[in-house]
């Protein structure tokens, strides 16, 4: 008998599309001599005073389950380190969720908030997971759309027009991914008064937090009056000390939204990784070094490639958080798909569509400067030779 599983898979599941990142890091797997710009890992290895402490608590036999919400120390250096590193108070008992990375602090949150006759303001471009988690939650994407013109900055305007009696959470994701967007704390304070105005919950996903590359550090909304008690905030521990593979993460908010929370992660998950809350608990004690260091080399990575791009002659958006530059590729006459997917075939260099993050970034690209300078130079080379062989072929 042939099973037809059509009629036993979730529908809701099945109508969700996969991530267009992925695509292109899986063809560049498959290639010889690919120079990767497709994905946003740090290409640091975990500070080495970190892993060690990893490996010490396996020594140890330190391998049983943590509490479900984390181990209490750790939720004690996350709130030390919020109030250090951002100014904002949270207390370790109550207000703090350890998660398997900051996707589980997404889920669980936009779940426990959205549900169906919900509906949830999602800015794009922006990372690709927030659409459909709150499709399997079963509320309503609302999509706005950013401008480069704005530096892809959320306005006012622009979320009064999103807002409907049905809206119930505002995803805040900056530093942006892939824009490399920010909010100044003039602009949280100027949609947070649309935000009180209409009763709205957030959920700011600081995962890029530290790699703020202006004067002033990242604001959180959190800490814009009014906005404590309407906040779930994201963040972890990939970005900011290289530990991707770790699957850290933590949610910050009032303690009757984390209580919630954590009943969801304890029947899904029940605890985060053991050996990754010890290494984390190092990583925010003696860590500030490494945050800078990899802040540092980012930013030059960055000047690099952006300068690159203007030279070629593609508008370049200069990224002021995160990793990515958001280059324009409109003058080449290619879709942002076309232009990825002939880039990698003809060239051996992997970026992804801008439209992977929204239909408002066709005529995109999303382009990481996680790999070293070395191998940024040489994919800018290629690039240069790509469009140079693309020009003189439209000649023809």
């Amino acid at each position: 008998m042939i099973m037809d599983y059509s009629k036993v898979l979730n529908s809701k599941i099945v109508s969700v599309k996969p991530s267009g990142i992925r695509k292109f890091f899986d063809i560049a797997a498959e290639m010889d001599n690919v120079i990767s710009l497709s994905v946003g890992e740090p290409d640091f290895k975990t500070p080495w005073h970190v892993r060690e402490e990893g490996i010490s608590s396996l020594q140890m036999g330190k391998t049983w389950y943590t509490p479900n919400r984390g181990l209490s120390i750790l939720r004690d250096e996350i709130t030390k380190y919020y109030d250090r590193r951002f100014g904002i108070k949270y207390e370790p008992l109550s207000q703090v969720l350890v998660t398997v990375g900051g996707s589980e602090a997404i889920d669980v949150a936009i779940r426990c908030l959205a549900g169906p006759g919900d509906e949830v303001i999602i800015p794009q471009p922006s990372f690709v997971c927030y659409e459909p988690l709150t499709e399997m939650a079963g509320a309503t994407p609302v999509l706005m759309d950013t401008k480069v013109e704005n530096e892809f900055r959320i306005v006012p305007e622009d979320l009064e027009k999103a807002i409907t009696d049905k809206t119930k959470l505002l995803i805040l994701p900056y530093p942006n991914n892939p824009t490399g967007g920010i909010m100044e704390k003039k602009d949280l304070e100027a949609i947070a008064e649309v935000i009180k105005k209409h009763d709205l919950m957030v959920l700011s996903d600081e995962i890029y937090a530290e790699l703020t590359y202006t004067k002033d550090k990242h604001t959180s909304i959190a800490n814009i009056e009014g906005m404590y008690e309407r906040t779930i905030v994201v963040n972890g521990f990939s970005k900011t000390y290289a530990m991707t593979g770790w699957r850290l993460g933590y949610a910050l908010g009032p303690k009757e939204i984390i209580a919630q929370m954590t009943k969801l992660h304890q029947f899904c998950i029940m605890s985060a990784p053991t050996t990754a809350q010890y290494a984390a608990i190092e990583a925010l004690r003696h860590g500030d070094d490494d945050i800078e260091s990899m802040k540092d080399e980012y930013e030059m990575r960055k000047h690099f490639i952006v300068g690159s791009f203007d030279k070629l002659g593609l508008d370049c958006f200069e990224p002021k958080g995160a990793f990515y530059c958001f280059p324009c590729i409109k003058s080449t006459g290619l879709s942002s798909e076309e232009f990825c997917t002939r880039l990698i075939k003809e060239k051996h260099v992997a970026v992804v569509p801008g439209n992977a993050f929204g239909e408002c970034g066709e005529g995109f690209i999303r382009v990481s400067y996680c790999n070293s300078l070395k191998n940024i130079a040489e994919a800018m080379r290629r690039i240069e030779e790509f469009l140079v062989e693309l020009k003189d072929g439209n000649k023809g």
